[in-house]
């Protein structure tokens, strides 16, 4: 790394060295996120990095030409779709995609932006509620633009960020059962602490208020978006002649699970019981019946916030905020309820 780095002429790395009282040496491997500093060293050098405003030279190209995107999991089709995304955009650009797995659903592990600063792509793709402010001056100290994939639509103002119309969604899904004729409608929404999951409830609330029908509190399920969390909340809501006609699952994968729960319980999708999911995925058109459900652009979004990647943005401006729409999708997993003329 050359001394001579520095933003507008105002820094200087061999100053920055001088005022933190270590070598150049030090300065430059806190740079590239070398684990071989103490952390007070590394404290102390990004606090004087961020003081001074220094900003690595754009000019400089990256190690490779990547765009990295990191997710607490990958196990599920969800992330699949979120991958093809970027995908999509990083082979307009001749450049490769690295997959990371770190973290909670919230944010990254601490383990993984030495790694990042160390493979200094042209990007990052987070699938994350947030960030930790040190890891955003970290990356924007070393000019590494990135982006939240938010399902949630609750961003911090400071953070680029891609959505979609949670509430929206939940509101479509319902009003298109109270359209069949439920009135008994149960919801499978995601985890509690997620904000995604919170919108789509509302959406669900609100629809059964607007058409004068009460949310039964025991109908009101938090599950965790995937296979097993929405076949176990459908066995109890199943259970007994004293159930729901129908079940909005707040995702896809919870709503197999619901199809399941309802095999097992010998009752027929959707004679018997309507499903409608959120996704749509594309096993949602392959399930028996095809599902029901509401299409959030996954792909789209994450194209979107590649391109958000490789897009020129002025440091003084807002973080953007991009929010697609959401699409209710109709298929054969929903009926009028049982006895309805």
């Amino acid at each position: 790394m050359r001394e001579d780095d520095d933003v507008d002429g105002r820094v200087t790395l061999a100053e920055v060295a001088s005022q933190a009282g270590v070598s150049l040496s030090t300065v430059s491997k806190v740079l590239n996120g070398r684990s071989d500093v103490s952390r007070p060293t590394r404290s102390k050098v990004e606090r004087l990095l961020e003081t001074h405003g220094y900003r690595r030279r754009t000019h400089a190209a990256p190690l490779a030409p990547l765009i990295e995107i990191v997710f607490h999991e990958l196990e599920s089709v969800w992330a699949m779709e979120l991958i093809r995304g970027v995908e999509n955009v990083a082979k307009e650009n001749n450049a490769g995609v690295v997959l990371t797995e770190s973290g909670t659903r919230h944010a990254p592990g601490p383990d993984w932006v030495e790694g990042v600063l160390r493979r200094r792509p042209l990007g990052v793709v987070l699938v994350f509620s947030t960030l930790p402010d040190n890891v955003k001056k970290q990356l924007r100290s070393r000019a590494i633009p990135f982006v939240i994939i938010d399902p949630a639509g609750d961003p911090e103002p400071d953070v680029p960020s891609v959505g979609s119309a949670n509430w929206s969604g939940g509101m479509a899904a319902t009003r298109h059962l109270i359209e069949r004729g439920h009135e008994r409608i149960a919801i499978i929404t995601g985890p509690e602490d997620m904000m995604c999951s919170l919108a789509r409830l509302d959406g669900y609330r609100s629809a059964m208020a607007m058409a004068g029908l009460t949310a039964d509190p025991r109908f009101v399920r938090f599950g965790d978006f995937h296979v097993q969390g929405g076949f176990s909340h459908a066995m109890e809501l199943l259970e007994g002649p004293d159930r729901p006609t129908a079940i909005f699952a707040g995702s896809d994968l919870q709503a197999l699970g619901a199809l399941e729960a309802a095999r097992l319980r010998g009752l027929s999708v959707p004679e018997d019981l309507s499903v409608v999911g959120y996704d749509d995925v594309p096993l949602a058109q392959w399930s028996s019946p095809a599902l029901t459900t509401v299409h959030q652009p996954l792909r789209g979004m994450a194209e979107e916030a590649a391109r958000m990647l490789l897009r020129p943005r002025d440091p003084g401006k807002a973080a953007l905020r991009i929010e697609l729409a959401t699409e209710l999708v109709v298929r054969q997993s929903t009926a009028p309820p049982p006895g309805d003329a």
